[in-house]
């Protein structure tokens, strides 16, 4: 009787801490392409059969397990299944839908946001959450000014006591050609995030969460363009050395949480280090993510990015 009153007691308080809070994630799953060429981008072509990388259904779905055991391991760490989930670098709809029905994660309630960008390696922003958490209320997309790259996605999600919160998911334009060069290309799509970010404000109070790969870290000059609208939760964590890519030896801070001001007290981000997914670097020794090929080398991975998480406590 002792023992299922305390079960009684933890699964009611696990209860309650679900209501109170909200788990959020955003992984960057570097090239998560099924393994047939659709025609659809540069690097569906190469993530084929026949492609470069010799991608594989074997390898694709090894790699759909990988990410599920990943949201199992915040389980185990945390004591819950994250709520939404944000992801970059995902092919199509097709993918999220495969990961959702043919691994572990078909036992959880997830339901998946996403529409193609047009995007030149046909990669995609998305975004699941679970059924029992949120019921969506309505989604956008908004397109940088002048680029071809990924959109940027919106869905406002309410949950069952009625509160509405927005989530946006970012994959803003890489360093490719250079920083400097490539500057005005990601502030394009932070003056994008701004607009998006506004006019939810003019029509809401709702909270704002916004999460992605801003491709620079928290002092990047982009950043100055959303200062007083959204609050950047990797500030604190990129000042300490934290990271969620590690290049020649050393972290850097390109995944965040930004969110809106009233939320700003109510946040906390953290990096995931997932055990199973961290390799040892010889070159420059230290542990750095696994990805899925080193080089033109299958090693088995998921990604070059780590995930980060965001627990938002709802103010009662």
């Amino acid at each position: 009787m002792v023992i299922f009153l305390v079960s009684l007691f933890l699964s009611l308080t696990c209860a309650a801490q679900e209501r109170d809070s909200v788990l959020a994630m955003f992984w960057n799953l570097e090239n998560f392409f099924d393994h047939v060429d659709q025609g659809t981008g540069e690097s569906d072509t190469e993530f084929s059969s026949m492609g470069a990388r010799h991608w594989s259904k074997k390898k694709f779905y090894r790699k759909c397990d990988n990410i599920a055991k990943s949201l199992l391991w915040m389980q185990d760490r945390y004591g819950r299944m994250p709520d939404v989930v944000g992801f970059a670098e995902i092919e199509n709809k097709g993918v999220l839908y495969k990961l959702l029905n043919t691994t572990l994660l078909r036992k959880y309630d997830y339901e998946i946001v996403h529409h193609d960008s047009g995007d030149r390696r046909g990669i995609d922003v998305a975004l699941i959450y679970r059924r029992s958490s949120f019921r969506l209320v309505s989604e956008s997309l908004k397109t940088p000014a002048g680029l071809t790259t990924r959109d940027i996605l919106h869905a406002s999600l309410e949950d069952p006591e009625g509160r509405s919160m927005h989530f946006i998911v970012n994959h803003h334009p890489s360093k490719f050609g250079g920083s400097k060069e490539s500057d005005d290309r990601r502030k394009a799509a932070m003056t994008a995030l701004k607009r998006m970010c506004d006019s939810l404000s003019i029509v809401s109070d709702a909270p704002i969460v916004a999460m992605g790969d801003f491709n620079d870290n928290p002092y990047g000059p982009a950043f100055g363009i959303i200062e007083g609208t959204l609050a950047n939760k990797g500030t604190e964590l990129h000042d300490k050395g934290e990271g969620s890519i590690r290049y020649e030896g050393r972290w850097d801070l390109i995944d965040m949480f930004l969110v809106s001001p009233q939320a700003d007290t109510l946040t906390q981000m953290n990096v995931c280090r997932i055990p199973f997914l961290m390799t040892w670097e010889r070159k420059h020794p230290g542990e750095k993510p696994l990805r899925t090929y080193s080089g033109p080398r299958y090693i088995g991975g998921v990604s070059d990015h780590c995930p980060i998480i965001l627990w938002y406590f709802k103010d009662n």
